[in-house]
């Protein structure tokens, strides 16, 4: 726990706590992961058991999706996250890369399906490494990323329905673009 009376340091303390970032994904500082607390550990401890079932759903959901972009025959414009023979992944996001990412992101916005951009800003570029003067050029498959990367919904709840209706939207978006 921290404590202070100093409004600038409580200031710097609170974006230490979320990885040096401030506005979120904008890092001047170097900072780390500093957000469990008592509560939230009691909450973790009830929800562990539930996280092997919640696990099995989204590895569902990603294989529905993977399935679904396959059969709409938009893998020109949508690749799918990758996985590795003998690992079993989580899928906490579930990220596309697309073309023409902002447009589909408000069109899906505008659809009401929320997405999220995370790590819009590659780490190379970030504030915080300024004095390594990197320049975008340096690690273009990072700043590629960061361009071109999407989350979609892959919560454990979501229904059949659902996801049809993610896919059915960004095949409709690339449809109407092209």
């Amino acid at each position: 726990m921290c404590v202070t009376n100093d409004p600038g340091l409580a200031d710097r303390l609170t974006v230490l706590r979320v990885h040096g970032g401030k506005p979120k994904y904008h890092h001047r500082i170097i900072g780390g992961n500093f957000r469990l607390d008592e509560l939230q550990a009691a909450v973790l401890l009830v929800k562990l058991k539930h996280l092997d079932h919640w696990t099995t759903r989204r590895r569902q959901n990603a294989e529905f999706y993977n399935t679904a972009i396959q059969n709409a025959g938009i893998q020109d414009n949508v690749s799918t996250p990758g996985t590795r023979d003998g690992c079993r992944h989580i899928f906490n996001q579930y990220v596309l890369r697309v073309k023409r990412r902002d447009e589909l992101k408000k069109y899906l916005s505008d659809a009401r399906i929320g997405t999220e951009v995370y790590y819009p800003i590659p780490l190379h570029m970030q504030a915080c490494f300024d004095y390594l003067a990197y320049r975008v050029e340096d690690c273009p498959e990072s700043y590629r990323a960061a361009c071109e990367t999407l989350a979609i919904p892959i919560y454990a709840e979501l229904s059949d329905d659902q996801k049809r209706r993610v896919i059915q939207t960004i095949a409709s978006f690339y449809t109407l673009v092209s």
